[in-house]
């Protein structure tokens, strides 16, 4: 078969060549006719005909030759299955078996094949985690607070603390911060804070100082902080004119609960320049001498609003009003009420006011009167529930009342009015207000008629 498959070449070969020589020898010897130029195509054309047959024979015969040597049919190149074949990125030489490279374990970005064991990685000794043990210990670090994130961090942690008053809470913060070597700074920021508050504000910072020493804080850092605060004293007394007492009632309560050595005080004997220094410093130790039995100053604060005894509380109130029935000075009245500290209690400054309009003489007395629960009205010291609650206790006294004074319901009518005209009370209140009905004489010269 292949040596009639090569003779069959030669000839073909053989019959382009003589073709083209007599092509060759007709254009030589002159122009051609259209005839002739036709025909000259129509060869050309039959000549690339027969060249593309011959070379799809060559490629039929190598393909039939291959399949029946290995004894496998032979597919057509322009079928689907052909096409398929070329796109196959199998091995085409015949040596793969026919598997993913590297068994499926290779690529870029893969883990690599299942159950493959990798080398142990060498320690770096660059590493800021490197241990030379040879046990390298991975713990999150938390970076140190600079002046600014400290005082962002702190102010809302003690805020939230004079709302819900729990240490515990503030020192499991405390220690989820990094506040390397300012620690010394909750101290006196907290201090400060609660200068500028309450007196229940003030005995919270100081159970919150007792709380944290030993624990989160030292008595080096304590000391740092409040000889920090002495010598910020003449910034302080710009927003709190007390603040050298203060802080010497600070300083004592400190001493008492351990928090700073008792030998503070003594590190500043005459080496203090400012005046306001030594005034804390001198208050400090005045507290110290008097209590130097009792060790605990529980009391340099007073008593929260919602701790002390209802009797404590109707004194202070009754002496209250008295001191502004003396002195007129509404803005006094108001700020003693507010570090009273019992709102849900002001209904009976409301009922020991009426009382006192009541048992007074003259229109002074119901004037004022007037005047003070106007301004606490409207700065909302006193709310309406509470003020109907004082008046409705007064309403409900009255007959009693009268009993001593007798012109009780006359008076108590012309307040309530002037109340009212000064939008002090409600219209609803007003008309609750009790009527005493007038008795009606008759007389022996009357001849049994009643007056009119």
């Amino acid at each position: 078969l292949e040596d009639c498959f090569s003779r069959f070449l030669t000839c073909e070969a053989e019959q382009d060549e003589d073709d083209s020589e007599d092509l060759n020898e007709l254009e030589v010897n002159g122009n051609w006719t259209p005839q002739e130029k036709a025909l000259h195509e129509a060869r050309l054309k039959a000549k690339a005909k027969r060249r593309l047959r011959k070379s799809s024979s060559r490629d039929s015969t190598r393909e039939s030759l291959s399949d029946s040597v290995s004894g496998e049919p032979s597919t057509d190149p322009h079928s689907p299955k052909a096409k398929a074949a070329v796109n196959d990125r199998k091995s085409r030489t015949g040596k793969g078996r026919g598997l993913p490279k590297k068994g499926g374990a290779g690529g870029k970005g893969v883990w690599g094949a299942a159950g493959m064991v990798y080398e142990v990685e060498e320690l770096d000794a660059d590493d800021p985690n490197y241990d030379e043990s040879g046990d390298t210990v991975y713990a999150t670090v938390v970076p140190e607070l600079d002046e600014r994130e400290l005082e962002k961090t702190i102010h809302p942690i003690v805020q939230e603390y004079f709302e819900h008053g729990d240490t515990k809470e503030v020192q499991m913060l405390l220690k989820e911060l990094n506040l390397g070597h300012h620690k010394f700074e909750f101290s006196s920021r907290a201090v400060s804070l609660s200068l500028e508050g309450k007196a229940s504000h003030r005995e919270l910072t100081s159970r919150l100082l007792s709380d944290l020493s030993g624990k989160v804080l030292s008595e080096s850092d304590m000391s740092r902080a409040f000889d920090k605060m002495l010598k910020e004293l003449p910034d302080l007394i710009l927003d709190t004119p007390e603040a050298p007492q203060m802080l010497g009632q600070f300083i004592a309560r400190a001493i008492a609960d351990h928090a700073i050595p008792m030998s503070f005080l003594d590190c500043y004997k005459g080496k203090v320049d400012c005046d306001h220094a030594r005034a804390a410093l001198d208050r400090a130790s005045v507290l110290l001498s008097m209590k130097r039995e009792i060790m605990r100053l529980d009391n340099v604060w007073g008593v929260g609003g919602g701790q002390r005894p209802v009797k404590h509380l109707i004194k202070e109130m009754n002496l209250l009003l008295k001191e502004y029935l003396v002195s007129g000075e509404l803005s006094e009245a108001e700020h003693c009420l507010r570090d009273l500290e019992v709102p849900h209690f002001h209904h009976e400054l409301v009922y020991e006011a009426v009382v006192m309009v009541l048992e007074s003489t003259g229109d002074t007395a119901l004037q004022m009167m007037v005047k003070l629960l106007k301004v606490f009205w409207q700065t909302g010291l006193i709310t309406l529930d509470q003020m109907n609650r004082g008046f409705q206790r007064v309403y409900d006294e009255l007959p009693e009342i009268s009993l001593d004074v007798p012109h009780a319901h006359s008076i108590m009518e012309t307040f309530v009015d002037l109340c009212f005209q000064e939008q002090v009370i409600t219209k609803q209140l007003r008309d609750s207000c009790p009527t005493r009905g007038r008795k009606r004489f008759v007389s022996e010269g009357d001849g049994g008629l009643v007056k009119s």
